[in-house]
């Protein structure tokens, strides 16, 4: 792997970093403190490609490699996580699974609305009583003839109450658990399938979560991804993809939480002196610095495996493992440099802590990443 970034990688870096600055840095407070979701920041990411990332021109996307996109969500994610939670779910959790699994007929009808920003798209998995134990979903697809019939709930979904289009996994034979999974592409104004916002979140409060309500909801057979008894590995898939982008999110939040501590180190002053010249503090800036270098070279090795078209599951959940970890290491310290400003929202840092907390939650907890990389090591099956 080659670790000097090539022109267009240091040319989508440049200007993300441009566009996170000037559009998303200075809403990112008041977004969080009111819990307003950035659909302007979403509209002018449009034309940049940002939200289609590594999908192919083709289906209207800019076709980035894996590499360019983890630099442009770690930009985007360095100014504000609700930002990027929006690009996670849009483009690795859909688009990319739609790319890979969908059908010719149904790519060249959704992707290109997808990557244009004219639909935005969420991912359902997570129920109620269904979280790390996706087999145990109980949503269920039964077949009428042409067409698919939904019931269900869904919990926890990012983008779920501004959405067009839903990826939903649902169970169509029960009695097989996991191998009886279907996956369907399900547009959110079908009749019967309705939403719910989730307020009184930690963190990613700009960021929309909502509950799912599928009551009858009648979807064309075309729309299923794959055949029946494909829906567990297109969900496994998808969140493979979106442990990648939030892995690279978490390096933003650990780059963030560098940059804060460095600048207000240097500026505030105790003892005649700014604080950057106590060791001490050096030492809170130097971890932080190695964590974020570990997490970013992490992330990299992942998006290389990807590139070469290669099965990235275990690069991936070791990224997203780490990096997600690092980041609350990261953005703890930060706070800590800060003292009792840090515990404020007149700096971003409490902010940055909020935010990081839920990455060792969603696209797999990080006792969910142990069990992949532990079941990988020993050759023993922890879990189906």
């Amino acid at each position: 792997m080659d670790f000097e970034l090539s022109e267009e990688q240091r040319a989508i870096k440049e200007a993300a970093r441009k566009f996170a600055d000037k559009e998303i840095v200075p809403v990112a407070r008041e977004n969080d403190e009111h819990e307003r979701f950035p659909s302007e920041i979403v509209k002018k990411m449009s034309p940049l490609g940002y939200l289609a990332g590594p999908v192919p021109p083709e289906y209207g996307g800019p076709g980035m490699d894996y590499i360019a996109y983890a630099i442009l969500t770690e930009e985007i994610g360095r100014a504000c996580s609700s930002v990027r939670t929006v690009l996670s779910v849009h483009i690795s959790l859909v688009q990319l699974t739609l790319l890979q699994w969908g059908t010719e007929d149904l790519k060249r009808e959704i992707l290109p609305k997808m990557a244009s920003g004219q639909w935005i798209g969420c991912f359902g998995l997570t129920e109620p009583d269904a979280g790390s134990d996706a087999a145990s979903i109980k949503t269920r697809a039964v077949k009428d003839g042409n067409h698919w019939i939904l019931n269900g709930t869904k919990m926890w979904i990012s983008n779920g109450g501004i959405a067009d289009i839903a990826l939903i996994i649902a169970q169509a034979e029960p009695e097989k658990k996991h191998r009886g999974m279907a996956a369907f592409i399900v547009p959110t104004k079908t009749p019967g399938f309705s939403s719910k916002d989730i307020h009184g979140k930690l963190g990613l409060k700009s960021a929309n979560t909502a509950e799912l309500i599928l009551e009858d909801v009648r979807v064309p057979a075309k729309n299923m991804l794959g055949k029946v008894g494909d829906g567990f590995k297109v969900a496994m898939n998808a969140l493979d993809g979106g442990r990648y982008s939030v892995a690279a999110g978490c390096v933003g939040i650990c780059q963030a939480s560098l940059e804060a501590s460095v600048s207000y180190a240097k500026e505030r002053h105790q003892f005649g002196k700014p604080i950057a010249s106590f060791q001490l503090v050096q030492a809170l800036i130097a971890d932080t610095e190695v964590d974020t270098q570990a997490a970013r070279m992490l992330v990299w090795r992942a998006g290389h495996a990807k590139n070469r078209g290669q099965n990235s599951t275990i690069e991936t959940s070791t990224a997203k493992y780490f990096a997600s970890e690092a980041a609350i290491r990261c953005a703890n310290r930060s706070i800590q440099v800060h003292g009792g400003y840090g515990y404020s929202n007149e700096y971003p840092v409490e902010r940055y802590l909020r935010d990081a907390r839920v990455a060792t939650l969603y696209e797999g907890t990080s006792q969910i990443q142990q069990l992949i990389l532990g079941q990988h090591l020993t050759g023993i099956r922890a879990f189906v």
